[in-house]
């Protein structure tokens, strides 16, 4: 996945300005529990009404200020995901069409026809969601730690305990989500492709009437994927619940404490609430977290199909003709604009050639015609000819 990075290279810009914003974002978010926190210690314990307004107003000024650096980091981090994508399907689709008949073969239609529109959008929306929340959530989840700690240590080391255990749960669903992710693409290869042989194929299934076996074929490979798809949704969902109870016990704990540190005047009223909305921005944020972490994680299984593309090379190039790296030039005094001598075609692991002795010379303004009986290498000519 880290190879298709390249393709951002032209948003640098913008994949800089997102996540900065969203920190920003970020910043007056964590600020905002201490504003409230003063307008219960002061406004309203001594029933202060022109501070209490003061202090909302002040509120307000960050909610709209969060708002505007929200926005303007979805729209970096929209503008880059969208390039992004936009570089790498023209980028795939220019090496698919670099590579010979032996390696579509071997990939197959239906896988590649899957890495240029389902992996390529799954590949954006990590690219987005990460500029977005990668920074915002961690920056969340330790800032917060440390705005309670500058509130009161003690009921502070409650959050010392419950972060790692919350990143145990959010990283061990990822390890286990990976591998099967890259499991679910591959079945959808394999319906995608069962679906595009019949489509093609349809008159000869009707003709042998093949029908309710294709249809028990398709059904098989349908429910094996739902099968995947809901063991694989089943782990993901495991997330969400496991959080709010570790994330709602913390906050017992720290009513708890809170209520005897208030008891014993060490803590305010508003300080209490302080730390359980800075705990409360903590479940959000890891449920935030948690979503991308599902997200990156199909993003991360696509990308790495997507690469494996870019990574198989073309075994039959314009230079293999030619023993050479330069295009192919037309002689002078040739009156002829292509010209095959003794020239023969194999396919890969074949044992024997598919054509053999070929000879053909074309003329600038003739067509060409290719007959023959079924299996005399007629496509096999054909495919061979637009190469040159």
């Amino acid at each position: 996945m880290k190879e298709l990075l390249r393709f951002l290279k032209d948003y640098k810009k913008e994949s800089i300005l997102a996540p900065l914003f969203k920190m920003l974002e970020a910043t007056f978010e964590l600020l905002v529990p201490l504003v409230m926190a003063a307008i219960i210690d002061v406004g309203i314990a001594k029933a202060d009404q022109p501070y209490i307004i003061r202090m909302c107003l002040v509120m307000i000024a960050l909610g709209v200020i969060g708002l505007v650096c929200s926005i303007t980091a979805q729209y970096f981090s929209a503008r880059a995901a969208v390039g992004f994508s936009t570089k790498l399907r023209h980028a795939l689709f220019a090496h698919i069409e670099s590579l010979s008949f032996s390696e579509m073969d071997k990939l197959g239609t239906s896988t590649l026809i899957t890495r240029m529109t389902s992996d390529v959008n799954q590949a954006q929306s990590g690219v987005n969601l990460v500029l977005r929340l990668f920074l915002r959530s961690p920056f969340i989840v330790i800032g917060a730690m440390v705005m309670a700690f500058t509130v009161d240590s003690k009921a502070a080391v409650t959050f010392v305990v419950t972060i790692p255990l919350l990143c145990i749960v959010v990283f061990g669903v990822m390890l286990i989500s990976i591998p099967l992710y890259r499991k679910v693409q591959a079945g959808l290869d394999k319906v995608l492709s069962i679906t595009r042989e019949n489509l093609t194929g349809i008159r000869v299934i009707r003709a042998f009437a093949k029908e309710e076996e294709e249809l028990e074929h398709f059904r098989e490979s349908n429910e094996a994927l739902t099968r995947l798809q809901m063991f694989v949704g089943k782990i993901s969902s495991l997330m969400n619940p496991i959080t709010y109870v570790i994330i709602n016990m913390a906050t017992v704990v720290l009513i708890y404490v809170g209520a005897i540190r208030v008891d014993n005047g060490v803590l305010t009223q508003g300080e209490v609430v302080a730390l359980v909305n800075y705990m409360s921005q903590i479940l959000v944020e890891l449920v935030k977290l948690a979503n991308l972490i599902i997200t990156v994680t199909k993003a991360i299984a696509c990308g790495n199909r997507i690469q494996s593309v870019f990574e198989m090379q073309p075994s039959f190039t314009r230079s293999d003709l030619q023993g050479e790296s330069k295009p192919a030039v037309q002689e002078k005094d040739s009156p002829y604009i292509l010209e095959f001598e003794h020239v023969g075609l194999t396919y890969r692991d074949a044992l024997e050639e598919s054509l053999t002795d070929v000879n053909l010379k074309v003329k600038p303004g003739e067509t060409i015609g290719i007959i023959g009986g079924t299996g005399s290498g007629k496509s096999s000519l054909v495919h061979l000819i637009p190469r040159f």
